[in-house]
């Protein structure tokens, strides 16, 4: 009889902790954990402020801002996060501010925190515009591999369901889109940050969507970037002489051409310190702990990612 209730018990047991993983493993509406909050920052514009953090399953990749402008004939989003998730949110959130449906999502370049949450905004309808470079990526192995460690890492945000969206609208270099009169001028910038960079500026509200172009209160992140190509970018920013940069990480610039300063000051100061060694060949460790770090290691994400972009920095100068 005892050894019958035992194991009816661990019967009990197993079948509970079943349900538990099954449970965890499967998102769900969380209205108390990780929130939008969108900051009106012209008329008829608004973003939502990504962390400072790495992407994690904790904060549902919410690392990436995204942006949205109403005009009286829909609503356009620029940059749709980092998981479905937090495009699920973002679309009540704009619902909140406008009856009106969103009717384009323009992707300022195809790096997973910016895009994972398209296929939300495919549902609902809306076209998707982006520059042709970005084909590329959606086809590469980096962009497969990227997604199944995406699936692990954020689970259960980004998981089987979630894949990448190729946009409705490829363009080249220039695309000027207009809905109810609003003009978006989309200019491609790239190859910077990533090979399809583009700048969205919305003349009648005085906002430039800078995309990772500019990086606000924590560390750009490198990867493969352009490292010559970007400082460069960064220049074309005076041309449109902006009222606000929304940069694709950290808060609104309302002195733009004063606060692009510090990721192009951040960029010049790796490819200065790395310069010179990538040139002779030394070995990088050594370049590396030869340079003062003294001035960005306070600032967030230091330690996670400036190391990878000196590394980066390095190589791409030995191959220029």
């Amino acid at each position: 009889m005892l050894f019958r209730l035992i194991k009816i018990a661990l019967i009990g047991s197993a079948i509970f902790l079943v349900a538990s993983i099954s449970q965890a493993a499967e998102p769900k509406n969380d209205p108390a954990g990780i929130l939008l909050k969108p900051i009106k920052v012209a008329p008829n514009t608004y973003f939502v402020q990504g962390l400072a953090e790495m992407g994690t399953s904790q904060n549902q990749n919410f690392i990436s801002n995204a942006g949205f402008v109403v005009t009286p004939k829909g609503v356009v989003v620029i940059d749709a996060l980092g998981s479905p998730v937090l495009a699920q949110k973002l679309i009540q959130e704009i619902k909140k501010v406008s009856a009106q449906k969103v009717v384009a999502v323009i992707v300022t370049h195809y790096h997973a925190d910016h895009v994972y949450g398209l296929q939300e905004f495919k549902k609902i309808g809306a076209k998707i515009y982006a520059q042709s470079e970005g084909r590329s990526y959606i086809a590469s192995e980096t962009a497969k591999q990227r997604l199944i460690a995406s699936r692990v890492d954020f689970a259960p945000w980004v998981n089987k369901d979630t894949h990448l969206v190729p946009a409705d609208i490829w363009f080249d270099k220039q695309y000027k889109l207009n809905i109810a009169g609003l003009d978006f001028i989309i200019s491609r910038v790239g190859p910077a940050h990533s090979p399809e960079d583009i700048l969205v500026y919305v003349p009648s509200e005085g906002v430039l969507f800078a995309g990772d172009l500019v990086f606000q209160g924590r560390i750009p992140y490198v990867g493969n970037a352009d490292s010559k190509g970007w400082l460069l970018a960064l220049d074309e920013f005076e041309k449109f002489n902006p009222k606000v940069v929304i940069p694709g990480h950290g808060p609104q610039s309302i002195n733009p051409i004063e606060d692009i300063g510090f990721t192009r000051d951040y960029l010049r100061f790796l490819r200065e310190s790395m310069g010179s060694a990538a040139r002779n060949m030394d070995p990088f460790d050594e370049a590396y702990s030869a340079v003062d770090w003294s001035e960005y290691d306070g600032i967030p994400l230091f330690k996670a990612a400036n190391r990878m972009n000196a590394y980066n920095v390095y190589l791409s100068i030995q191959g220029e």
